[in-house]
């Protein structure tokens, strides 16, 4: 009886062993899983931020070093550029100038090219120029649509004095870039760059938050005149309205606004590509 007793303690005994033996087992295998859970998705982090990104589209208008910038192989002049909405807009003034006349010139079909202030017809005297550095070179119609060769894959697309791979941009394009900023009345503000060293003062409203940085060039008037320097940005569309008017964009140092006017062709403004 007593040797019965004692085998049932040791039994007892032996399968509490077994139990604490089994639960380590469990507790550690539980352990391990979870660490290398923790390791897989460790790894997983590092690897999606070491992505192989070399098979990405390269964008062929863009310079190897700048993701926002291109080089117009016309003349070596670089170009910053801006996304706004599903649109791709220059964020200088064009600079691009093949010759120069004195604002005494003009013409409403011989493309003209003017730099604000230069009285000559030396482009390198013109393009060593503050106006020219500064804000580019004022095109009257012709110069700035360059004969109107419509582009046949996209329709009333003109390239016109724009690089490959841009064009200037019609009527309906700047419609839809103030539109996308909130119409008119508030998209001038937008995209004014904001200092008062280019613009006088108070340049009302300017923001800049597009980064198209806006500068106030002025233009040469049909009365043969350089004017609104430091004033007024005037950009031309590639819409004409008749036979001797085209529309074109406006902002002043005064407003916030984007205003819409159409103005004899022999005038010269600036000019903003956007891209094809």
């Amino acid at each position: 009886m007593i040797l019965l007793l004692n085998r049932k303690k040791v039994l007892l005994h032996f399968l509490k062993a077994c139990s604490l033996l089994l639960l380590i087992a469990l507790i550690a295998t539980a352990c391990s899983k979870e660490e290398n859970e923790e390791e897989i998705t460790v790894l997983q982090e590092v690897s999606n931020t070491n992505t192989d990104t070399s098979s990405a589209p390269v964008d062929t208008t863009k310079t190897p070093n700048s993701r926002n910038s291109f080089i117009d192989a016309r003349d070596g002049n670089g170009y910053t550029f801006v996304s706004i909405g599903s649109q791709v807009w220059m964020a200088e003034n064009l600079k691009y100038l093949p010759a120069v006349v004195p604002s005494d010139s003009s013409s409403f079909k011989v493309p003209l090219y003017y730099v604000y202030g230069y009285q000559g017809n030396d482009t390198a005297a013109a393009k060593a120029t503050d106006n020219y550095r500064n804000y580019g070179v004022l095109y009257n119609f012709s110069a700035a649509a360059q004969g109107g060769a419509l582009d046949p894959e996209i329709p009333n697309q003109i390239k016109g004095v724009c690089p490959e791979g841009w064009h200037l941009p019609t009527d309906a394009e700047w419609t839809q870039l103030t539109d996308y900023l909130g119409g008119r009345p508030f998209a001038g503000g937008k995209l004014k760059a904001t200092d008062t060293t280019f613009w006088k003062s108070p340049n009302t409203a300017a923001t800049n938050e597009t980064g198209f940085t806006a500068l106030p060039a002025g233009f040469r008037a049909s009365n043969n005149k350089f004017e609104d320097i430091r004033k007024n940005a005037f950009f031309w569309s590639a819409t004409e309205n008749g036979a001797n008017l085209a529309w074109f964009r406006n902002m002043s140092h005064l407003y916030g606004d984007v205003y819409r006017i159409d103005f004899f062709k022999e005038s010269a403004l600036c000019v903003r590509c956007i891209r094809d």
